[in-house]
């Protein structure tokens, strides 16, 4: 992982952990422990780190989602499984990450300068996903409320915590109920 990559890591655990008004560079710099100056180095703006950290996550989930291409039939229950680990993830070991995409849509929300590069990001998500969807025989709608319904119970769990969570029953039953 090269320098930028560093910086970037860093500064989405800064607006995981303190919001997107504790994004400073100096802040990103304390958080990914270079010398001051290193994240303005990268990212002249505020607006390029924000960028940045959307072209990051953006990379992070496409990663993930590799070989998950959609170009053959995928196995419904393989994908469910994903999908679930996706979930997990986001609400586990990666909740700062999830908490940082969570504070960035809310920002967009009041803040149009965000929705641009949010918009961008998720079109490239959201290509993946409706691929996946297809090779499951779903069609754009239903895929798209696959993709909704799965943000929404990350979002719910990131702010309201179960200690009971499993989020594989419900999100099994939905993307069987889109299939029949």
């Amino acid at each position: 992982m090269g320098r930028r990559e560093e910086v970037l890591d860093a500064a989405i655990e800064v607006v995981g952990t303190r919001g997107l008004r504790g994004l400073t560079h100096r802040a990103v710099d304390g958080a990914a422990g270079v010398p001051a100056g290193t994240t303005s180095n990268h990212f002249r703006s505020r607006a390029a780190l924000v960028r940045g950290i959307v072209d990051r996550m953006v990379e992070q989930d496409l990663a993930f989602w590799e070989g998950f291409d959609g170009g053959v039939d995928l196995p419904v229950d393989e994908v469910t499984e994903r999908l679930v680990d996706y979930v997990r993830w986001s609400v586990g070991p990666g909740r700062v990450r999830g908490v940082a995409r969570l504070n960035l849509f809310a920002a967009a929300a009041v803040d149009p300068e965000l929705q641009e590069p949010l918009r961008r990001g998720r079109a490239a998500v959201e290509a993946v996903g409706m691929a996946i969807g297809a090779s499951l025989g779903l069609d754009g709608a239903a895929s798209a409320l696959v993709m909704d319904a799965t943000d929404a119970v990350v979002i719910r769990q990131l702010a309201l915590p179960a200690e009971d969570f499993d989020p594989q029953p419900p999100l099994a039953r939905l993307i069987a109920s889109l299939r029949a």
